[in-house]
């Protein structure tokens, strides 16, 4: 019995270390709690990141007075820090500041859709956004289980910051092929497109006409479609971006967001 307490206080113990190791709430070279830094412009920017509302949030106090508390509460636990480096292009502080700014707002440690739509409404107040805000949840939640945790937000983020100019062409293709058939349609890329539009708002300047996303997609076609048999491959989609000198500008201005 002595034996089974003394296993179970040890695999707590170890989650604990795990949890702390990640959020960097503790300070491993003199075993004293971090002192929490200045909260930066990059940090509050991860507040808006797909997470739950302001009125969810913890408080400092409470994240660092109550970590029993915390542990008994998360229903999803990430991966070691370790692990998640081998798996993203992530520094251990860049992970630990992503991680610190996710649990703070998602105590439960994953997101819904409902959730997500909500928050990245937040960027764009002027237009409705809840139509692309679920394509992206969609290309987020690669388990499609309805939710998408740490691990699933930092891996794509990774590729979006990250990745080589074709895991991010990659990852966009996934984005606009919608049904993940592999090939993108018209009718898709219309959807796409009018989600976009919506997002935007009408009281845009330039004015955007009723057609415009229509006019959108058929120049879109017209460039990447080379053979013409009305859907874009993932092949034609790579080489059209890359022969395209303002789609591989647009690539590199993601390069020193975090």
């Amino acid at each position: 019995m002595n034996r089974i307490v003394e296993m179970k206080a040890k695999n707590r113990d170890q989650s604990l270390s795990d949890s702390r190791d990640l959020d960097g709430s503790y300070d491993q070279l003199t075993g004293n709690a971090a002192s929490q830094s200045k909260k930066t412009i990059k940090q509050r920017f991860l507040k808006l990141l797909p997470c739950c509302g302001p009125s969810a949030a913890p408080s400092v106090s409470q994240n660092s007075i109550e970590d029993d508390f915390e542990l008994s509460t998360v229903c999803h636990r990430p991966e070691g820090l370790e692990k998640l480096q081998e798996q993203t292009k992530f520094t251990k502080k860049e992970l630990q500041v992503l991680y610190r700014g996710f649990k703070n707002e998602c105590p439960s440690g994953v997101v819904n859709e409902d959730t997500f739509k909500i928050i990245y409404s937040q960027f764009f107040p002027q237009g409705d956004s809840s139509t692309y805000a679920h394509f992206l949840f969609e290309a987020f939640d690669t388990n499609k289980n309805g939710s998408v945790s740490f691990e699933d937000f930092v891996i794509g983020l990774s590729i979006i910051l990250r990745g080589t100019i074709n895991d991010r062409l990659n990852w966009a293709f996934n984005l606009y092929d919608l049904n993940k058939d592999g090939c993108i349609t018209k009718e898709e890329m219309l959807d796409i497109m009018k989600s976009i539009y919506d997002m935007m708002g009408k009281y845009t300047y330039p004015c955007m006409q009723e057609d415009a996303p229509r006019e959108h997609v058929e120049n879109f076609f017209q460039k990447m479609d080379r053979n013409n048999d009305g859907v874009v491959t993932i092949d034609e989609f790579i080489e059209s971006c890359q022969k395209d000198e303002n789609i591989m500008q647009s690539m590199q201005l993601f390069d020193n967001v975090i």
